[in-house]
């Protein structure tokens, strides 16, 4: 079992404007609790015992949220303090909060909830089976999408992912996944998309996948959130 993660949440959020103009998107509401807080709470019941957040974009509102809300994780602030150092960049700067083990990162824009520990539990699985394997990546299929506008990020056969068909991806990135360290080990710049490395694992076919089937909700733009909040969230 996988037992530290880190959260992404530097982001400036520039498609949920005008709502992230003065706040990070992490602390958006859905219903009575925040994306970070459940992200959070997913992290607490999947075992997970230490958490990483990255920050950059109004940093000073989300370190206050962390400190003035119970989990129960280890939580780990680290601050891109003059730069945004990108979704590879912002992991390789906190690499040293992981020791060498293998851990979650995970996007706080998702909607998590307890369904997805079956998921968790299919990741490890097949990470831990293939020796090769160096990240797997939780997919859905782009029809399972709350967001119809997405285009697809990759293809997934035998739980490799690929890009062999461009003009037909029928998989998504749900925004979490599964990587080891060493993936990292190679890496000579600072500031840099986590693209960079999935595309490098594509080549030697190390790149592993599990699909998901359950419905994907993510926050994606100002018109999803609200079409999200009506949906599921109204009271």
């Amino acid at each position: 079992m996988i037992k530290r993660a880190m959260i992404l949440a530097a982001g400036f959020g520039k498609r949920v404007h005008p709502l992230t103009l003065e706040r990070p998107k992490p602390l958006l509401k859905i219903g009575n609790e925040t994306l970070l807080s459940n992200t959070l709470k997913f992290l607490e019941t999947s075992g997970v015992k230490e958490v990483v957040i990255n920050t950059h974009y109004l940093k000073e509102q989300i370190i206050d949220y962390v400190k003035k809300n119970k989990f129960n994780l280890t939580i780990n602030i680290v601050e891109e303090n003059n730069k945004i150092l990108g979704t590879g960049g912002g992991v390789l700067n906190a690499l040293k909060y992981f020791s060498n083990e293998n851990f979650l990162i995970i996007n706080p824009d998702t909607i998590w909830n307890s369904n997805y520990l079956k998921d968790l539990e299919l990741m490890e699985k097949i990470f831990f089976e293939n020796k090769k394997s160096k990240c797997i990546l939780l997919l859905v299929n782009k029809k399972k999408s709350f967001d119809k506008s997405f285009k697809g990020d990759f293809n997934l056969e035998n739980n490799i992912i690929s890009k062999k068909n461009k003009e037909n991806l029928n998989y998504l990135y749900t925004g979490l996944q599964i990587i080891k360290p060493e993936t990292f080990s190679n890496i000579n710049m600072n500031i840099f998309s986590i693209n960079k490395i999935w595309n490098n694992l594509i080549k030697f076919n190390e790149f592993y996948g599990a699909e998901s089937n359950l419905d994907f909700l993510h926050v994606s733009t100002l018109d999803i959130y609200k079409r999200l909040l009506e949906k599921y969230f109204k009271y």
